[in-house]
C-alpha cells in the first residue's frame, strides 16, 4: 500500500485536501492528524495495516494542502468537527470508522457523539475523545480573549509575506517546537506542511492556528459522560507511555484526567472499549509504526465490518 492519491474536496471557502490509499470498494476509514500536523502523519502507519479497507487521510482546513478559512472566520473546534462531516458528505460515506492522533482523535470522538449512527469503529492515537475542564476553568475566558486578539494581530500582519526558512532552519525549529518528532518524521511532515518559493521554505499552515488550547472545547465530566453514552462505536484507545495526558503540559503529570475517560468509556461501552498501553512518545505512529500496527490491525479486522456506501 505504498500507493496512494491525492484528493481535493469543495468547501464553501475553498478545499479539503487529503490522500487515500487502497480500494474505494474496501471499508472506509477517517485519518485525522494533530494539531498543526497533516496527513503525512500516517504515511509511515497505513502501508503497515490491513490492506482490505479504504483509508482516506484529511488535512484540517488551515493545515497542510488544505485551503485557509476566509478572512474574519475563526477556526473553532465546532467547525473541526463540521469539517469531517462535509468529507463524508463528498465522499459519500453514511457510514465509516475514525483514526485520529491527538487533537485529531478528541475531533473525531466528539464527531462520533454528536453523529453516533456514522460511525463504525473510532481509534484514538494518544488520544481522548474529549478535554475536560477540570485544570482549565480559570483559563477558559483568557482563552477565548486571546484567541481573538491573536486573531486580530494576524490579519493586521497579513500584507507581509510569510518568512521563509532554509530546509535545515525550518527542520530544526519544527523539532524544537516539539520534542517528540524525530527528524525523519519532522522531514515527512514539511513535505506536505511547507511550500518552496525562491528565498527557502515557507509553511502552509495558516498564521492564524497558534495554541490548540485556544480552539479546543472544554467540557465538564458531566458533558463528558453523558456524551460517551451516545457512542454506538467500538472503540480502541492506543496511550503512549510518554506520551501526553493533558493539552496543558505542566498538568501532564497528572493522569486523573485519563483514568476518569477511561472509567467512563469502561462504563459505558463494556466490551466495546479497548484499552492498549504501549511504550513511547506521543508520536509513537509515526516514530515506530509497527508498535501500534499490529494492533490496530486487529481491532480492524474484528467483528463485522460495514462497506463504504459509495
Amino acid at each position: 500500500m505504498g500507493l496512494f492519491s491525492e484528493l481535493k474536496l469543495a468547501v464553501p471557502w475553498g478545499h479539503i485536501a487529503a490522500k487515500a490509499w487502497g480500494s474505494q470498494k474496501g471499508s472506509p476509514i477517517l485519518c485525522l492528524h494533530g494539531w498543526l500536523d497533516n496527513a503525512n502523519s500516517f504515511d509511515r502507519l497505513i502501508p503497515l495495516l490491513p490492506r482490505d479497507f479504504y483509508y482516506v487521510a484529511m488535512d484540517f482546513g488551515g493545515h497542510g494542502l488544505s485551503s485557509h478559512y476566509s478572512p474574519g472566520l475563526p477556526y473553532y473546534y465546532q467547525n473541526f468537527v463540521g469539517e469531517i462531516r462535509r468529507v463524508s458528505a463528498a465522499l459519500k460515506w453514511d457510514r465509516f470508522s475514525i483514526m485520529g492522533h491527538s487533537f485529531g482523535g478528541t475531533v473525531g470522538g466528539m464527531f462520533s457523539c454528536m453523529f453516533p449512527e456514522m460511525v463504525d469503529k473510532l481509534i484514538l492515537l494518544d488520544s481522548s475523545p474529549f478535554v475536560l475542564d477540570s485544570n482549565e476553568l480559570e483559563n477558559l475566558l483568557t482563552y477565548k480573549r486571546k484567541v481573538i486578539e491573536h486573531t486580530l494581530l494576524v490579519e493586521q500582519a497579513a500584507q507581509e509575506p510569510p518568512r521563509a526558512l532554509s530546509p535545515e532552519e525550518m527542520l530544526q525549529r519544527l523539532l524544537k517546537n516539539n520534542s517528540h518528532v524525530g527528524e525523519e518524521c519532522g522531514e515527512l511532515l514539511l513535505q506536505r506542511g511547507a511550500t518552496q518559493v525562491p528565498a527557502g521554505l515557507v509553511l502552509n499552515r495558516d498564521r492564524r492556528i497558534a495554541w490548540p488550547e485556544h480552539t479546543f472545547d472544554f467540557i465538564s465530566k458531566e458533558l463528558c459522560a453523558h456524551a460517551i453514552k451516545k457512542l454506538q462505536a467500538h472503540m480502541l484507545l492506543i496511550k503512549a507511555t510518554g506520551g501526553f495526558f493533558d493539552v496543558r503540559r505542566e498538568y501532564d503529570a497528572d493522569k486523573g484526567l485519563i483514568l476518569f475517560m477511561t472509567d467512563q468509556l469502561k462504563s459505558a461501552l463494556g466490551e466495546r472499549f479497548h484499552f492498549v498501553e504501549i511504550p513511547g512518545n506521543h508520536y509513537v505512529h509515526m516514530n515506530q509504526p509497527d508498535h501500534v500496527a499490529s494492533i490496530i490491525g486487529s481491532f480492524l479486522q474484528s467483528g463485522n465490518r460495514i462497506p463504504a456506501q459509495l
